[in-house]
């Protein structure tokens, strides 16, 4: 009988936890493509975005990957910031994280290791936890701009795996190592674009989404 009950409170708890609040505009995905900075581009990473939040139950349907490309392939020059909406953001706990763009790009934010949750409202791995997932891929500039120095700060525009290239990555726990250390959106490049290379440099390939309606 203990047994039962047990299971029946784990059960419940299980799923209370992965019902998001009907504010939730915002999260960190819970888990990356598994091919390292290959996320299929912008539109393979925007259908990621839209299938974890349907899963959480989330009724919202346009979501869009906090990221940047730079133009080269064949492809436009986007800006992260330019992708997101206006704002209000909240988090799946149904907490507000930025008022709008120029508040999110500010030190004002309230993203941060117990901002920056998952659609499933998870606190995820940050610095001093093992493994540290804390690097999440934007290939953004702190201001949420694409790259303009000629350089791969992308991993070929989300559509590379190798070890060749990198990633500008930012910290969901705003600290650590790099030349940003508390940035969200910018704190250094990885190592490379593999899944191996991703994990060696301290994330595992997530990255933001944010509803736009």
């Amino acid at each position: 009988m203990k047994k039962v009950l047990f299971a029946q409170v784990a059960f419940l708890a299980a799923a209370f936890a992965q019902a998001p609040s009907d504010k939730m505009n915002f999260f960190l995905t819970s888990e990356g493509s598994g091919k390292g900075a290959d996320l299929g581009g912008l539109k393979g990473a925007d259908a990621h975005c839209a299938q974890l939040a349907k899963a959480a139950g989330s009724k919202k349907k346009d979501w869009k990957a906090y990221l940047s490309t730079d133009g080269t392939g064949g492809t436009k020059v986007v800006n992260a910031k330019d992708r997101i909406g206006k704002g209000p953001w909240f988090n799946a706990k149904g907490e507000q994280v930025a008022v709008d763009v120029a508040d999110l790009h500010s030190a004002n934010n309230k993203l941060g290791k117990q901002g920056s949750i998952s659609e499933k409202g998870a606190v995820l791995n940050g610095r001093g936890d093992t493994p540290n997932q804390h690097d999440i891929l934007t290939g953004s500039t702190l201001e949420g701009l694409a790259f303009t120095d000629g350089k791969d700060h992308t991993c070929k525009n989300w559509t590379s795996s190798g070890s060749d290239g990198s990633a500008q990555v930012g910290h969901h726990d705003r600290q650590g190592g790099g030349d940003n250390p508390t940035s969200w959106n910018a704190a250094h490049a990885s190592k490379g674009c593999s899944q191996e290379n991703l994990v060696a440099t301290g994330g595992s390939g997530r990255f933001y989404c944010f509803a736009t309606k």
